[in-house]
């Protein structure tokens, strides 16, 4: 597939942006400044997978903001006593329950990232969201990338992350019909780019 040898780049890249998006809500002067620790993606159509995929997991985050569980195990990564790696080790158990990986996981997990970022500066910690972004990384590296390209890489996952966010569609309000206006104008985008690159190979 053309995109397999880019999957790392992509992927790095994709976490940044979930982060930065996120980073939006708090005033930037608390925002500490990234260092170089992503692989920047190379081209316009690595880019395009980037913010496509990104406004997916966005959308899917917005399910996560619901569960009281999770927000209280962001909440305590930011707030509560103990080492902030073992609490990330929990956390990440807590999304990929019993070692099961999936695309949707993948995502609610980069989403989480985001979130504990957002409470991290919150809670007057900016210092410690570059050590997040570390961590995060790390953990894709060794341990998801290997799936993701295991399973047709970030190209695949349009579809799987395109019917995630469908299983609420009975109970959205409208409210919500901007995420589904997104969701379809993603579902398009993926498409343009799922033809373009099979295209080029």
């Amino acid at each position: 597939m053309a995109c397999e040898g880019n999957d790392e780049r992509i992927g790095e890249a994709l976490i940044k942006e979930v982060i930065e998006e996120e980073l939006k809500e708090v005033p930037s002067e608390e925002v500490p400044a990234f260092t170089p620790l992503t692989k920047e993606v190379k081209t316009e159509q690595e880019k395009k997978i980037v913010v496509q995929l990104g406004a997916m997991i966005r959308i899917i985050g917005d399910r996560v903001k619901d569960d009281r569980e999770f927000q209280d195990a962001i909440d305590g990564m930011a707030s509560g006593p103990g080492c902030m790696s073992t609490k990330f080790g929990q956390l990440v158990n807590k999304v990929f329950d019993h070692g099961q990986i999936t695309w949707e996981r993948i995502a609610v997990l980069f989403y989480v990232a985001g979130r504990m970022a957002v409470r991290l500066v919150e809670a007057n910690l900016p210092q410690s969201v570059p050590e997040i972004l570390r961590w995060i990384l790390n953990y894709f590296r060794t341990t998801l990338l290997g799936w993701i390209r295991d399973h047709g890489g970030w190209i695949n996952s349009f579809s799987a992350l395109a019917c995630a966010p469908m299983n609420r569609v009975s109970t959205m309000n409208s409210h919500t019909s901007g995420f589904i206006i997104i969701f379809i104008a993603g579902v398009a985008l993926g498409s343009i780019i799922t033809w373009k690159l099979a295209k080029a190979t």
